[in-house]
């Protein structure tokens, strides 16, 4: 199947080597800047606002005093132009919007509060107003959104409809005699809820409500509202109430937010992609209702993006605090020496923290693709709708990996540094707290994975639009002629006949990069392939019975753009090795490929038997395969997580500071002490 709406091909070179310089040398210079990307500049400059104590988590504060000490800290942004590089450069911003979402992820190791209060106020009430508002919004209100002047939420999630917007309950009616727009929420579940900014800083909001017109309902559609007076009061038929304690991001004052017949002008419409005249008339560029829905939504994709963004960073945080301490932490003696072993020496640790290491480098390669892609259709220099839709497909299918990856690695990594990883000092409990809903908001993770499985599917269908009858006949052949090729188990005999006696041959054939590459794609194309067979002829049928077909098989719909988004990843991962003119670091990041790609199929091995994939004897060679390349990169794990670029003051984990180091020093100083003192009593 060609996914070339949803990804780039990876170029794969026509011969892949798989000589290993043992002796190789990382430059962590070279791929710390790799890693930066495009907007190199702009992250060094956010890392070192990142970096200053103003900006910083203090733990142990009220729920009340984090509020108040985050709200500050929007200020402290504006002041030192931290936030305003995607507004208009007639406002004050840089027009730069891949720069924007790059500088805004790195405030997550400040403090994630911090940065998705931030990522409220300008990245979803600034944004709405910015994308789906014209010129006259922007005029009347984007200074003050940018200049913290006009504090804002961004209410579109209801208590009764959180990822299925199109069906929320608020109401927009409009009204001929007054050309008014009236807002209501005819019930409890339509209620806005889990809004930042609504329970105490939000002065004003974009509301999503059913704009109806003449008994006419056109969808959902964007309306400004004030919500409170100067005294903080919420205006005549406006409600609301503090949703209290959360298990994380504590700084931000998610509210709830209702409304009883509140007036609002026509022309608080945000109407770039649907208006309505004085005289009631609905009209829109799009004629097509469900496009017009997605285009809108589509509008504030960044929120995706960003959060892929962040959850990279976090990840890396974590890595840095456990990997440095696995480098200085001692504990049992191995041999007749009294020194004890340094964690990071023993192969269950290794297993533990360098797997999570390499899919942190793909997620991180990844992003910055996605962050390329994402500027080239906000600055409109690759703006079709084709490219709109991959950014979406692009941004649905990484965000639930990477913040999935996050939750894994900050568990991981505090489990790694025993009992000292539990400590609050150590930031790993209180960023995983904080993490913990990236999983849910901007879309729920496993319905975000869904829309992508939708839209490979589409794609697959695309492939035989036009197409007569003898050429699908003989797809379905082929089809028929590969199954009974993988299930009969002439491939795996095929495959056992090469790999017979030779143990290393098997190994060697699962480094080699096609190799891995037609793996990972071979699977993602079945998976779609059996997928579409299944759901064949549901567009003819009910929309019960159709519905009942996709429940069916939503867990494999969901395992396969799981499958495509690690796919994409390792081809993002590839190009980027690929880019590194320096040999030593090409060759340890190739090593760090090849441990992603291996820990993929270990992960999916038994797909891979029953489906003919591979042999037994193959397989077995995977795990001690897999051993032999963590004990490679072991050696160069301080240098990959230095290459992050992340320093003392963005870490702020005593784990990684060089105390347990300075504490091995002092004990291995007191036994040798001890042995000598014992030796001369003995003399």
């Amino acid at each position: 199947m060609s996914n070339t709406h949803t990804r780039t091909e990876v170029q794969i070179p026509a011969t892949s080597s798989v000589t290993d310089d043992d002796d190789a040398v990382l430059d962590p210079e070279v791929l710390g800047a790799a890693l930066l990307g495009k907007w190199a500049d702009v992250r060094r400059q956010a890392r070192e606002l990142a970096g200053r104590p103003e900006l910083h988590t203090i733990e142990g504060l009220s729920s009340a005093e984090q509020r108040e000490r985050c709200f500050g800290q929007l200020r402290y942004l504006v002041d030192h132009h931290g936030v305003h590089r995607g507004f208009p450069s007639r406002f004050g911003g840089e027009d730069n919007h891949g720069g924007n979402v790059a500088g805004f992820e790195e405030l997550v190791v400040a403090d994630p509060s911090l940065q998705i209060k931030a990522g409220v106020q300008w990245g979803l009430f600034g944004s709405a107003v910015l994308h789906l508002g014209t010129a006259a919004h922007h005029a009347a209100w984007l200074p003050g959104i940018m200049n913290l002047d006009i504090p804002g939420c961004f209410a579109m999630t209801e208590t009764g409809h959180g990822s299925d917007v199109a069906s929320i309950g608020t109401t927009a009616t409009y009204q001929l005699d007054t050309e008014e727009f009236v807002l209501h929420t005819p019930y409890r579940a339509a209620w806005k809820d889990y809004i930042g900014n609504a329970a105490v800083d939000g002065r004003a909001a974009v509301v999503f409500a059913q704009l109806i017109t003449d008994g006419a309902n056109h969808g959902v559609h964007a309306f400004y509202l004030e919500l409170r007076d100067s005294a903080g009061q919420f205006k005549d038929g406006i409600g609301g109430e503090d949703d209290g304690l959360k298990g994380g991001l504590n700084g931000i004052d998610n509210g709830r937010l209702h409304f009883t017949a509140v007036r609002i002008p026509r022309t608080n419409l945000l109407n770039r992609y649907g208006d309505v005249a004085p005289d009631g008339t609905y009209s829109s560029p799009i004629t097509s209702a469900g496009r017009r829905f997605f285009t809108m939504l589509g509008t504030l994709v960044q929120g995706r993006v960003s959060l892929d963004g962040a959850a990279v960073a976090v990840s890396k945080l974590a890595l840095k605090t456990a990997i440095t301490y696995a480098h200085e932490r001692r504990q049992f003696n191995a041999g007749p020496d009294l020194r004890e072993e340094v964690i990071m020496d023993y192969q269950r640790h290794q297993r533990r923290l360098l797997p999570l290491l390499a899919t942190t480098f793909a997620a991180s390669f990844a992003h910055e693709e996605l962050l390329e892609k994402f500027d080239g259709v906000f600055s409109e220099t690759t703006d079709t709708d084709a490219d709109r839709q991959d950014l979406e497909t692009l941004a649905a299918a990484y965000k639930p990996l990477s913040t999935w990856h996050a939750l894994a690695t900050l568990q991981e990594c505090r489990e790694a540094c025993g009992g000292a990883g539990f400590l609050t000092e150590n930031r790993l409990t209180s960023l995983r707290a904080d993490m913990d809903i990236y999983a849910t908001f901007e879309g729920d993770n496993n319905v975000l994975l869904q829309l992508v499985a939708k839209r490979l599917l589409a794609d697959y269908a695309k492939e035989f639009q036009g197409v007569d009858f003898g050429v699908l006949a003989r797809y379905v052949v082929s089809q028929a002629a590969g199954k009974t090729l993988h299930r009969s188990g002439l491939r795996r005999m095929a495959q056992t006949m090469v790999d017979t006696g030779s143990e290393r041959k098997s190994a060697i054939a699962l480094r080699d990069e096609r190799t891995q590459h037609e793996l990972l794609s071979d699977r993602v194309t079945t998976m779609i392939g059996d997928l579409a067979a299944a759901l064949r002829g549901t567009s003819h049928m009910g929309h019960a019975q159709a519905a009942a077909r996709f429940n069916a098989h939503q867990h494999e719909l969901i395992e396969a753009a799981t499958a495509h988004a690690e796919l994409l990843q390792w081809e993002a991962f590839t190009r980027a090795l690929h880019a590194i003119a320096d040999p030593g670091t090409r060759q340890v990041l190739t090593w760090v490929r090849d441990l992603y790609g291996l820990c993929l199929l270990e992960k999916n091995l038994a797909w891979y038997l029953m489906h003919g994939r591979l042999s037994a004897q193959r397989a077995r060679t995977l795990g001690p395969y897999i051993n032999r390349l963590l004990a490679k990169i072991r050696p160069h794990s301080l240098q990959l997580v230095e290459s992050f670029g992340y320093g003392p003051e963005h870490v702020r984990s005593t784990l990684a500071s060089g105390t347990e180091k300075l504490r091995q020093e002092e004990a291995a100083a007191y036994m040798r002490e001890q042995r000598s003192q014992r030796q001369s009593t003995l003399r």
